[in-house]
């Protein structure tokens, strides 16, 4: 009896005979395919070379030069950093941000978990509120804030017409700068850590009381463990935005302001107007300065969310 012999068919591929396998893809070919991927990415792509890689790059560049008059140097930064203006600017910064992160934390988690227990419509109502209320800032909040709690503001002269004494916070203080920044911290913070709230299963308090567990006992075993990541990377979030705040700084302290007390965002603009020389390189070398707080936070940030995700 003869066995059967299977033989594979061969195909002729550019005058060669080759068996039934797939060519590998000519360089035109591969071009192509990652054009196709990549194409619709190449305006953001664009976008962020535009305003912030070369902006980053171009703000390194002059801290180092010294806008071009001796070179590749540390001298203007050991200068800079040597005055006790910025010395203070840059304290003054990292305590008003956390004082306003921890303030946001305080007021925001609990009014996080409210609004996160709410019925549908009840929660829409509020979040269009909050939504409003984080959008609005700049001069016009410092404004607002003037005509409200300033030394003439309406509630000002209201309390004082009542025969209370109460003095309200000098403009450009760290109290009113602390206020006005509250204004749209908390709303934001809400905004960021309400879907976080979500996290936390009602059978998880059932069987907790089932177990017997009081409330407190809940809080401390289970539910401050599992909101604690989140909220921590609210706080550094919300200390991130506070320390680039720049208009309700300005609007509230202003040009005298600047003396009565100093911030990093309010250096660099009086270094921008004040001196044409070196006022560029000391804007560019306070800007370094803010952006390394800043991706400092965000790494940390990240760290937090991949440990907060384990719970998702």
């Amino acid at each position: 009896m003869k066995m059967a012999t299977l033989s594979r068919p061969y195909e002729k591929l550019g005058g060669l005979e080759s068996t039934g396998g797939s060519a590998a893809p000519s360089p035109i070919a591969r071009t192509r395919g990652w054009l196709a991927a990549w194409l619709p990415a190449i305006p953001l792509l664009l976008l962020v070379a535009t305003c912030l890689i070369a902006p980053v790059v171009m703000l390194v560049w002059q801290s180092v030069t010294g806008m071009g008059e001796t070179g590749l140097s540390l001298d203007l930064w050991f200068r800079v950093l040597g005055q006790h203006a910025n010395q203070d600017a840059i304290l003054t910064s990292l305590v008003l941000a956390a004082a306003c992160a921890t303030v946001t934390l305080v007021l925001g988690a609990p009014l996080a978990w409210m609004i996160s227990r709410m019925l549908r419509g009840k929660r829409a109502f509020w979040l269009g509120l909050l939504n409003v209320s984080a959008n609005f800032g700049g001069i016009g909040l410092a404004f607002a804030y003037m005509a409200t709690i300033g030394t003439v503001g309406m509630l000002t002269l209201i309390v004082q017409g009542l025969g209370i004494g109460f003095e309200a916070p000098r403009e450009g203080s760290m109290p009113a700068l602390l206020m006005a920044y509250e204004y749209t911290n908390v709303p934001l913070f809400v905004l960021l850590t309400i879907p976080a709230m979500s996290i936390l299963r009602d059978d998880w308090w059932e069987a907790a009381q089932v177990s017997s567990a009081t409330r407190l006992v809940f809080w401390r075993r289970i539910g401050v463990p599992i909101l604690s990541p989140f909220l921590l990377a609210g706080w550094l979030l919300i200390f991130t935005w506070t320390l680039g705040i720049y208009g309700i700084a300005y609007g509230l302290a202003g040009q005298s302001g600047a003396t009565a007390v100093h911030l990093i965002t309010l250096q660099i603009g009086s270094a921008l107007q004040s001196d044409v020389l070196l006022g560029p390189g000391r804007a560019a070398i306070l800007a370094v300065v803010l952006m390394l707080f800043a991706s400092t936070s965000l790494v940390l940030y990240r760290l937090l969310l991949r440990r907060a995700t384990r719970w998702l």
